[in-house]
Order: structure tokens, then sequence, then C-alpha cells
């Protein structure tokens, strides 16, 4: 026992007499619990932030990408080392030297770093299309689908999600600095409201008259 806290004596308890953890202790919610947008840390403190789309680590990708890459020249030296090995074997042509090999493996390093650096100048003025049709032609090395990604890729997953928005974006026509309150009703729209608005005020007033009728012959 302890400050109070605690019991008297273990005996009969079944435990050493110490509070391990306050079972009936309810865990407070996090602000905007069960919302489907909780609140957003924005410049108007007073309003809801918007929905806002997860941005990916450009450093990550990139990392990412150059793995995919020495990941391709290492299998291009186990390739070659194995050619070496059965040549020596059969004794019937000339073996590369370890130094052709370096040779060869950091010029298809150059290559597909180029090919990378290409894709990554196309692709940063949102040209998908473009993206896509290197992506294919490399063979899909760099770029996955979003299907094929896993969910603890959230990097990838993002910008596949931003892709995927760009692509939609163009397809309806939107464009990029387009807001919600860019969009101004049209006169008949507002004829509309208008005549909406007048409707529902002569109802509300007949509502009110009938109630007062009502509470008069009472």
């Amino acid at each position: 026992m302890s400050s109070n806290v605690g019991l008297s004596t273990p005996r009969g308890s079944g435990t050493s007499g110490y509070v391990q953890r306050n079972s009936a202790f309810l865990k407070p919610r996090n602000a905007g619990y069960g919302a489907p947008y909780p609140p957003v840390a924005t410049e108007d403190k007073g309003s809801l932030g918007g929905f806002r789309q997860r941005k990916p680590d450009q450093q990550i990708l990139d990392h990412d990408r150059k793995r995919a890459i020495e990941v391709q020249v290492l299998e291009e030296r186990e390739r070659l080392e194995e050619e070496n090995e059965e040549l020596e074997k059969e004794d019937k042509k000339k073996v590369l030297t370890e130094e052709e090999i370096d040779e060869r493996c950091d010029a298809l390093r150059a290559k597909l770093l180029k090919e990378l650096e290409e894709g990554e100048k196309s692709g940063s003025a949102g040209d998908y299309r473009g993206r896509r049709q290197q992506q294919q032609q490399r063979g899909g090395q760099y770029e996955k689908d979003k299907r094929q990604l896993k969910s603890y890729q959230v990097h990838e997953l993002a910008e596949a999600k931003i892709q995927e928005s760009e692509r939609l974006r163009k397809a309806l026509g939107i464009k990029d600095d387009w807001e919600k309150k860019d969009v101004v009703p049209s006169g008949k729209e507002k004829e509309m409201v208008g005549r909406r608005e007048e409707e529902d005020g002569g109802r509300d007033r007949e509502r009110d008259e009938r109630r007062d009728r009502r509470r008069r012959y009472s």
C-alpha cells in the first residue's frame, strides 16, 4: 500500500498488493473522433480544414528507384559471372575479366540512371500519359500499378493516388487552380433558388397562421 492506493495486505488477494493498472479508467477520445474528417490545424482556427492529399517523400521514392537500379546491375553481374564459369568449363571462348564485367555494369547503371532522369523530367510537367508510355517502354521497372503495391509502401501509394487524381482531373477538364468558390451560379439557378426560398417562406407563414387560429379557438 502506497499513498492510500492498493491493498493493506496482499494476503488472500492473489496479487502482490501493488496496483498495476486501473481497469476502470476510460481513456478520453481524441477531438473529432468518429467524424469523417477530423479537424485540421489551419490559419483560420475557427473553421475545419479541407481534404489534404498526402504528399509522398520524393527522397524516399528516389532512393527506392535507385535501389531497384542497383538490383538490376547486381543481377547482370551475377549473370555475367555465371556465363564466365560455364565458359571456363567448356574452354571454348574467351572469358571476361573483372574489369570488363565492371565496365558493363557501370554502363548499365549509367543507362538506367539516364532513363530515370528523363522520366522524372518528363513527369515534372504533369504529363501522365508520357510517363505511362515511358514506363511501358522500360517494362515498368520504376513505377508500379497501385494494385501491385503493398500496404506498407505508403509513399508509393501516395504517389499513385496523386497520379490517379491527376488523370481524373484531366479527363474531366478541371483546371489546376480550381476551387469550389470559383463556381458562380447562373441566372436560372439564382431564379430557382429565389423561388424555392419564397415558397418555403410562404409555407412557414401559412403554418404559423393555422397555428395561431387553433390557439384562438381552443
